[in-house]
């Protein structure tokens, strides 16, 4: 009932029959899970059963991450990719992970993002972080450094690459015909002409330029304190920011219950829920499952576009 009215599309689970048994007898949740071999078969079931694929499974210990737990998220996420890869499924969702965890049992990625883009055969460095909710859609140039780090690692083209995904991805997977980027600064008030720092003028205006020439409808640079207002939010579709934090603290503080991870610049759809494990809650019944809701309907809302324009 919850799935038909939240409007999600027919999914199924990778592994974990048992453990999420055991997940909703501790929650007092009632619902029927059916394990099945293909997608066909999951779609069958949708209506009446969480359907779940394959015999992966470990022991429920809810906030308790071992050896167990970290290798079925590997061998899910792994057998999860492949099938998105093939074609079998139109998006693949991914859950939070402790990576140090997942390290353990020879996990060698940064993080999912990264293992899921080495897996389409993309270089790791040219897949983009977008978080998307339903008041903003944020985007880091740079993402897991040191602040310190930053003002080094931007560059002209790194800002027009990323740009350029930005707005293919809102054309082709959020169905925007005209995307419009806004770009923040580095520096406070932009650098104020020079005045607290010159990469503004050394290399995010002549990437901005450079896009502008390329078609793309894009403004630029703007002082950050200053771009995620109501009357500002109007005037664009997605933020180009310049580092981690400047992209999530607005994103988590206007939709931390709704926001999603999306992947962009693969050749498939992957979203994530916008927030870590929380194993301190893990298992009390107090978690908010509405980022998680919103990453499966965001994945099967890009995936029927793209559906569409094939």
């Amino acid at each position: 009932m919850q799935r038909r009215q939240a409007h999600l599309p027919p999914f199924f689970v990778m592994g974990g029959a048992n453990l999420l048994a055991a997940a909703g007898d501790r929650r007092g949740i009632s619902g029927e899970i059916e394990t099945v071999s293909t997608p066909q078969e999951a779609a069958e079931v949708f209506d009446h059963a969480l359907p779940v694929i394959g015999s992966l499974d470990c022991e429920y210990a809810p906030g308790r991450p071992g050896r167990g737990s970290a290798e079925t998220a590997l061998a899910s996420l792994e057998s999860a990719t492949g099938m998105a890869m093939l074609g079998e499924v139109g998006g693949l969702v991914t859950g939070p992970v402790a990576k140090s965890h997942l390290a353990e049992v020879g996990f060698r990625f940064p993080g999912q993002t990264e293992f899921v883009a080495s897996a389409c055969g993309i270089d790791p460095a040219a897949a983009v972080m977008m978080l998307a909710g339903p008041s903003l859609k944020t985007v880091p140039v740079t993402v897991h450094c040191a602040l310190s780090d930053v003002p080094g690692l931007l560059t002209e083209e790194l800002i027009v690459r990323r740009c350029q995904i930005v707005a293919m991805a809102l054309s082709r997977d959020f169905g925007v015909a005209n995307p419009r980027l806004a770009v923040a600064g580095l520096n406070p008030h932009a650098g104020e002409n020079g005045r607290f720092g010159g990469e503004e003028q050394a290399v995010i205006i002549p990437a901005i330029e450079k896009l502008r020439v390329g078609g793309i409808d894009i403004s630029g640079p703007h002082p950050a304190d200053g771009m995620f207002t109501d009357r500002a939010r109007a005037t664009y579709d997605a933020a180009i920011c310049m580092y981690h934090d400047q992209a999530l603290i607005p994103l988590k503080t206007l939709d931390f219950d709704a926001g999603v991870n999306v992947t962009l610049g693969l050749p498939i759809i992957r979203t994530s829920p916008d927030h870590g494990t929380a194993f301190a809650i893990a298992g009390t019944g107090t978690a908010d499952a509405g980022a998680t809701i919103a990453a499966i309907r965001m994945a099967g809302e890009c995936a029927a576009r793209r559906a569409n324009r094939a």
